[in-house]
This record gives structure tokens, C-alpha cells and sequence, in this order.
């Protein structure tokens, strides 16, 4: 009697396994590429600890009309933005370690490393602008070795983290990529235009701060200049890096900071208004660069949300697996 039944059981089996796939399925088919290097996720956790910590530090301080930077700055503000953009990325720093290909990342390590060794050399170049060389409080002095200090081993870190990235095997030469949340076709043009707006106020806010400083809407001076320039420039190739990638599920780390960044920028410059010039051009183009990294980072959340769902009704799909041997 038992052996009439035997034949069912592969199909319940089976059924079940089905099941449990469908209730596994994750946001898409998962993204193939380089396995992520155990160093990148470090580097990561350790630089959003500390930019969590020093961001708020300055952005707060800035908030109460204090400039607590590095280097000694003529007014509060500059110091404040570049402490928003440190916190703000912060959060999405401590999601890397959830990924497992390091295309799924590099959209955002990337500009990172640029900020570590920019920042290292803005503040060697303008050594005579620190707080300790200057002679300014105590606690202020201190901060600026500290930061000079921790800016050197990190970008020292980012450096050898990448290189580390880079020795991990790569896909086959010719290997097709399937991409799992294409960018839509008219958010391209749009995305061009931001990331090249961002990246030539950088390029020329960090090479020639003597006539790109005047231009922006506040007082700076060449260390604030080149300072923000150097976010700037780490802003404009994140946000044309996602134009290379083609894929939302591979600038999911990015479309997690690009808001937050926008952000806390705009609560600083609210609470500086006054200190803006908002009539001018560069203001009125900083206004419009600042809501449309807000815009991009919301909007592609919200692409990528609405593709996972997609994803998950129409059943399950193959995951991909990181190319090279498994650790």
C-alpha cells in the first residue's frame, strides 16, 4: 500500500524547496561580479565611525554659530557642510558589509577614497591654515593634529583596501552582465547633468581655489575652498559612476547616502541662510545641486523598492554568485 505513495514525495519535495525559494527572494537576482575584498568592509566600518563622530561633531558646533574645523575658517559655514557630508554618509557606510560583490559598492568606495586622500592633501597644503599652527584654543589645536593624522592613516588605508579589492578575480573577459534594475532611460540626461555639475565645481573649487573661491556664495578661504571642493568632486563621480553601472542594485549603498548628504547640507545652509548669497548665480546653482542629489537618492530608492517587488511577484530568479574561489 505504501509504494502507491512513494511517487508523490519527489513533488512534495519539491514544492516545498519552490516555496522557500519564493519566500527568500531578496530585492532581484543578485548582483555578479568581483567577490567583495573582507578589507573594503573594514576600511568602511571604521571610516563611518568616524565620520558619524567627527561629522557631528562639526556640523552641531556650526549650528551654534561656532567653527570647529581643522583649519581656522572665516565664517562657521564651511566647516558645517563638510561635517553634514561626513555624517550623512555615514549610515550608508555601515550597509557595505551586507554586500557581496564589489560592484555592488564601488559607487560609493570610490568617492570615498577620494575624500580620504583629498582631505589628507587639502590639509598638507594648507598646513599654515591649521588650528595648531595658528595658534587657536587648545581643543581646537589637538583636533587638527588628530585629524591630520587619522586623515593620513586612513588614506593610506583606502589605498591598500583597493588594492586588495583589485586582486580578487574578475569576471571572464566578454562575460555577459545581466543587469537587475536597469536605469530608466530618462533619468540618464538628468543624472549627466548633476554629476557634471558637481564634479567641474569640484575640479575647479580643489585645482584653483584663487578664482573659483570668490564664486562661492559665502566667505571661504583656499582651505575652505579646496575643501569643499573636494566633496564635490567625490559627489559628481559618485553620481556619474551610477551612469556606468547602468543598475540600480549596484548603487544601492549610494542611493542610501546621496539623501542623507543632501540633507544635512540643507539644515546647515538653512540654519546660515543669512549668510548666503541666494541671489546670485552660484547660489541659486547650489540650490539646485544639493535638491537634486536629494531627488536622485529618493527617487532611485523608490525605483529599486518598486523593482524588488516586481522581482518577488513574478517568482524566483537564480542568484549570482561573486566570480573566483569563495573564501
Amino acid at each position: 500500500m505504501s509504494t502507491s505513495e512513494t511517487p508523490e514525495a519527489p513533488d512534495t519535495v519539491t514544492d516545498a524547496v519552490t516555496d522557500r525559494a519564493s519566500d527568500t527572494v531578496t530585492d532581484a537576482v543578485a548582483v555578479e561580479g568581483r567577490e567583495l575584498s573582507p578589507a573594503v568592509v573594514v576600511l568602511s566600518g571604521v571610516v563611518g565611525g568616524i565620520s558619524l563622530t567627527v561629522g557631528a561633531l562639526l556640523a552641531v558646533t556650526s549650528l551654534t554659530g561656532h567653527a570647529a574645523g581643522a583649519w581656522v575658517s572665516p565664517e562657521a559655514l564651511s566647516p558645517g557642510l563638510v561635517g553634514a557630508a561626513m555624517a550623512g554618509v555615514a549610515p550608508a557606510l555601515f550597509t557595505i558589509g551586507r554586500a557581496r560583490v564589489w560592484e555592488e559598492v564601488r559607487s560609493l568606495v570610490l568617492p570615498l577614497a577620494i575624500v580620504l586622500v583629498g582631505l589628507f592633501a587639502v590639509s598638507l597644503l594648507n598646513g599654515g591654515s591649521l588650528q595648531a599652527v595658528r595658534g587657536g584654543p587648545l581643543f581646537l589645536a589637538l583636533f587638527s593634529l588628530g585629524w591630520v593624522a587619522t586623515l593620513g592613516l586612513l588614506a593610506l588605508g583606502a589605498v591598500v583596501c583597493l588594492g586588495a579589492q583589485y586582486r580578487r578575480p574578475a569576471p571572464p573577459a566578454g562575460a555577459a552582465r545581466r543587469p537587475v534594475a536597469p536605469l530608466p532611460g530618462w533619468s540618464k540626461p538628468l543624472l549627466a547633468v548633476l554629476g557634471s555639475g558637481w564634479l567641474g565645481i569640484g575640479a575647479g573649487l580643489l585645482a584653483f581655489p584663487a578664482f573659483w573661491g570668490p564664486l562661492v556664495p559665502w566667505t571661504v578661504n583656499r582651505a575652505d575652498a579646496q575643501g569643499l571642493g573636494v566633496w564635490a568632486l567625490a559627489l559628481g563621480v559618485g553620481v556619474l559612476g551610477s551612469l556606468v553601472e547602468d543598475d540600480l542594485a549596484r548603487i544601492r549603498p549610494a542611493l542610501t547616502a546621496v539623501p542623507a548628504v543632501a540633507l544635512a547640507t540643507a539644515v546647515v545652509l538653512a540654519v546660515h541662510a543669512r549668510a548666503v548669497d541666494w541671489t546670485s548665480g552660484p547660489g541659486a546653482s547650489l540650490l539646485a545641486l544639493v535638491t537634486g542629489l536629494f531627488v536622485t537618492g529618493v527617487s532611485g530608492r523608490w525605483l529599486l523598492a518598486r523593482a524588488g517587488s516586481s522581482a518577488r511577484t513574478a517568482g524566483p530568479s537564480r542568484k549570482g554568485r561573486p566570480y573566483g574561489p569563495r573564501a
